[in-house]
């Protein structure tokens, strides 16, 4: 029988003081580097938030919720930003969500062959890396005129609606809502992808033992328990389309008359921003300060939002 190890083979070493002046120094360098964050963000909704003081003062809440955009009689109002901020998001979302959820359950649940699947990821990767001017003379010069027979049907169609009553005649706000599918796509795919690939194996040959098929393993087992990450990288998409500018900016039409319908031409809070900032003097430049607060919070509240419900989730599944 072997013998029992002596006691001093389970003391512990005495560590130097330069392993410990190491440790010491790392955690307060992480610690530095981590706050350094959380300084940056609040300086820059300081001095946003200076800026926008004087419009503040002057319109206050009926900054939100009138539509005038006047600089010659210096009347301001967000209210078409901030609703054509909202709609773009939200609408580009309730389209690209099935498309890179199901993009992502094609990639990972071997539905394809293992070079088709290979591919296909590797196109939403490079889609990913297309620079955001570059998808706004794609939109310009190739979808908008592809797309405008649709857009037609739809006007022709359902033009008694409010949504569809504008003919389209070029820009407006639904191109800017495809071009936004385009560009939060690969977002939602590569964080579906990720999340479903992390689901333990055993979870597959459980839902498979106990007799159910395929697609009830992919229904009932292997989304519920990835649905926390693949919501939250759903809500990350939301926060990307509502800041998106450049893309946005080339395509949507920046109007300054309020419609509601997605035909005619509308405006973002990030587009107006990058159209008027450059040539803004007096208080237009603290209006559209006024608007970057308006966007910062909106962007706040959605990752506040995400949080919350990835940790509900998380709880639950």
């Amino acid at each position: 029988m072997r013998s029992a190890p002596p006691i001093d083979a389970f003391t512990l070493r005495r560590r130097p003081p330069q392993e410990k002046l190491i440790d010491i120094g790392f955690r307060q360098l992480t610690l530095v580097l981590a706050a350094s964050v959380g300084i940056v963000l609040l300086a820059i909704f300081l001095t946003v938030f200076t800026g926008a003081r004087e419009a503040m003062a002057t319109f206050g809440f009926r900054f939100l919720t009138t539509s005038a955009w006047d600089p010659v009689n210096e009347q301001y109002g967000a209210l078409i930003a901030i609703y054509g901020t909202l709609v773009t998001a939200i609408l580009s979302l309730l389209i690209a969500v099935p498309i890179g959820l199901g993009t992502a359950i094609f990639i990972t649940e071997d539905l394809l062959p293992r070079r088709l699947r290979d591919l296909i990821g590797l196109l939403v990767e490079l889609l990913a890396a297309i620079p955001s001017v570059v998808l706004g003379l794609w939109a310009i010069f190739v979808m908008e005129p592809a797309i405008r027979p649709f857009l037609s049907l739809l006007h022709t169609t359902l033009g008694w609606t409010p949504f569809f009553a504008t003919a389209p005649q070029g820009p407006g706000t639904a191109p800017a809502i495809l071009i936004l599918v385009v560009m939060v796509l690969p977002i939602i795919t590569a964080i579906s992808r990720d999340a479903l690939n992390q689901v333990p194996i055993e979870l597959r040959q459980g839902a498979y033992g106990v007799g159910t098929t395929r697609w009830g393993a992919i229904f009932n087992v292997i989304l519920p328990a990835a649905v926390s990450s693949i919501m939250g990288g759903v809500m990350l998409s939301l926060g990307r389309a509502m800041g998106e500018t450049m893309a946005v900016t080339m395509i949507i039409g920046n109007s300054l008359n309020f419609s509601v319908s997605l035909l005619a031409p509308g405006n973002t809070i990030a587009s107006m921003l990058a159209n008027q900032f450059g040539e803004a003097d007096g208080i237009q430049v603290s209006a559209l300060m006024y608007a970057a607060v308006v966007l910062m919070i909106l962007t706040f509240v959605v990752n506040v939002l995400a949080q919350w419900i990835v940790r509900r989730l998380s709880l639950r599944y």
